[in-house]
């Protein structure tokens, strides 16, 4: 997408990162990684999946640097204006942080949720999920925001990178 546009030196319009900033905070951070802080780590507490340390611990530090990084190309960016420098370190930062958290998610964490969490729970947790969203970004915001990021994939379009799907919790 354009943060790999920006990255190869074709910078993007700074509404439409304002736009991805938005999206990343809004959608990534408050409604994923709120999911999973606030219903899905507690289930696999609960369950006794894991303990709270190692990948627990992991995930948790690597949601605040995201926010970090988040609030850096935000500040990267003043009336239109945009400090390259700065928010091309960020932005590469944010993306090798958020690749690697998926990874992980996908090919440790989810797996061994759905073969260690009894299916009742995982039905309930997902029933959980769609109520927190709801409350978190308000009914058919989901959509509104896919619909946001599938403009900006069409206006700068790119190579998809097959890791970066978020293993259907979305």
């Amino acid at each position: 997408m354009f943060i790999n546009d920006c990255v190869s030196g074709m910078l993007a319009d700074s509404n439409d990162i304002l736009d991805l900033l938005g999206f990343l905070s809004e959608f990534a951070d408050k409604c994923h990684h709120g999911k999973e802080e606030d219903l899905l780590i507690p289930g696999i507490l609960k369950s006794r999946i894991l303990e709270n340390n190692g990948p627990i611990s992991a995930i948790l530090s690597e949601h605040v640097q995201g926010r970090d990084y988040i609030a850096k190309m935000r500040k990267s960016i003043n009336g239109g204006t945009i400090k390259v420098d700065e928010f091309l370190r960020s932005s590469m930062e944010y993306v090798t942080l958020l690749r690697d958290h998926i990874r992980k998610e996908n090919t440790l964490l989810f797996p061994l949720i759905e073969a260690r969490m009894p299916m009742d729970e995982q039905h309930s947790l997902y029933g959980e999920f769609m109520e927190f969203e709801y409350r978190q970004i308000g009914y058919g915001r989901h959509e509104e925001l896919h619909s946001m990021l599938e403009r900006l994939e069409k206006k700068y379009p790119s190579r998809r990178d097959p890791e970066s799907t978020w293993h259907g919790i979305s």
